[in-house]
């Protein structure tokens, strides 16, 4: 029998098969994000006298918990690794070695004779293990690959400026300042301070052109951070129209009035839809308003409230064309039943969408008919 069915299903412990099956294969699970949360807030009040004074023993036991939970979290993986035959991939990965650190960093502290309280204070490294969790740093990850061609260089940029700032002042200002500006390495921290826009105050330039160094630099501060925030807001802007174009497309795709386009059209109808999610009983159409757009049901089903009658409509199907076919008034109430997610296209788009792909026309206004027909 296969040895990893031992922790896929261990008989008389399903909770904690459960719990190892999650863990060998997730990042972090709920109970370790819980247990972070725990064991950081614990060693802040390690570091105050009078919590610490009062509460040591309880301290210490709930440190040690969570350190030992951490432990088996690590073991389990180690042997997932080793039972699926890939011994050495977790422990050497990003993640393994993380994990490591989580667990070996505090007892190889007090191994070596640190005081138990600083010993602790390893214990944040645990806020490390909830990083690759988190969904946007995954994203700020990509957009530093994707632009570190262009961060480099405006870092370039304030290395030059920050040394030229430095060895200026120290020329300008060695004699009037000497205490503070009597080196190079001791104008860096003024230069860092004010390249930077923080401006301590404690170092400060007195004479004339020592100030329009000082300006210049400040300046030039400005100018580099704003090239850096730029840089990765387009960065974060790119990657997000990226995964919305992917969501849309796989959404797009799934849809049976899409179903016969090719992948050019596909990319043009993604381009052009909006997609909504709505939760059940939302009124999405108000009979008597103007209506500006038609919408596809994606996931999820409406209720169309006709006189005598009402209608549900699923998954595949689309209503409101009938205000971009020329009756532009709503005939009808339309609401969702359950928890529905919908592409939205607005008239000025179907326009264009109908220019390119004369073919759906055809097939919008069949539908238009046919619905007409049942209504009457």
């Amino acid at each position: 029998m296969d040895d990893t069915s031992n922790i896929a299903k261990p008989a008389a412990f399903p909770v904690l098969a459960q719990f190892v099956t999650a863990t060998a294969s997730r990042n972090m699970t709920g109970a370790a994000y819980l247990v972070v949360l725990a064991g950081v807030g614990t060693m802040v009040l390690l570091t105050i006298d009078p919590a610490y004074e009062q509460f040591q023993a309880e301290i210490g036991a709930v440190l040690w918990a969570c350190l030992a939970f951490f432990a088996f979290e690590w073991l389990v993986r180690l042997r997932h690794a080793a039972l699926s035959g890939r011994g050495l991939v977790y422990p050497l990965s990003q993640r393994g070695l993380v994990d490591a650190a989580g667990v070996l960093a505090v007892p190889l502290a007090l191994a070596f004779g640190v005081d138990p309280r600083t010993a602790w204070l390893l214990s944040v490294l645990w806020l490390v293990k909830a990083i690759p969790g988190v969904p946007g740093l995954r994203r700020l990850q990509r957009v530093l690959v994707l632009e570190k061609g262009p961060l480099l260089s405006v870092l370039a940029i304030f290395l030059i400026v920050l040394f030229l700032g430095s060895v200026a002042e120290y020329l300008l200002e060695r004699d009037a300042q000497p205490g503070t500006f009597g080196s190079v390495p001791a104008a860096l921290w003024w230069a860092v301070v004010t390249l930077t826009t923080t401006g301590y105050g404690d170092v400060v330039p007195i004479t004339p052109l020592g100030r329009i160094v000082a300006a210049m630099v400040m300046i030039c501060g400005l100018g580099v951070f704003g090239l850096w925030t730029g840089i990765l807001a387009t960065g974060f802007a790119a990657e997000t129209r990226r995964d919305n174009f992917l969501r849309t497309w796989e959404t797009v795709s799934k849809v049976p009035f899409f179903a016969t386009l090719g992948p050019s059209a596909i990319a043009d109808v993604t381009h052009m839809l909006r997609t909504i999610d709505l939760p059940p009983r939302a009124m999405i159409i108000h009979k008597g308003q103007q209506g500006d757009c038609m919408y596809f049901i994606a996931s999820g089903e409406v209720e169309v409230d006709l006189p005598g009658k009402k209608v549900q409509l699923g998954e595949g199907a689309f209503f409101g064309e009938m205000a971009l076919l020329g009756n532009n008034i709503r005939n009808a109430n339309i609401t969702t039943t359950r928890l529905s997610k919908l592409l939205v296209l607005d008239l000025v788009d179907f326009r264009l969408l109908m220019a390119r792909h004369p073919e759906l026309v055809e097939t919008i206004d069949a539908e238009a008919r046919r619905r007409a027909q049942e209504n009457e």
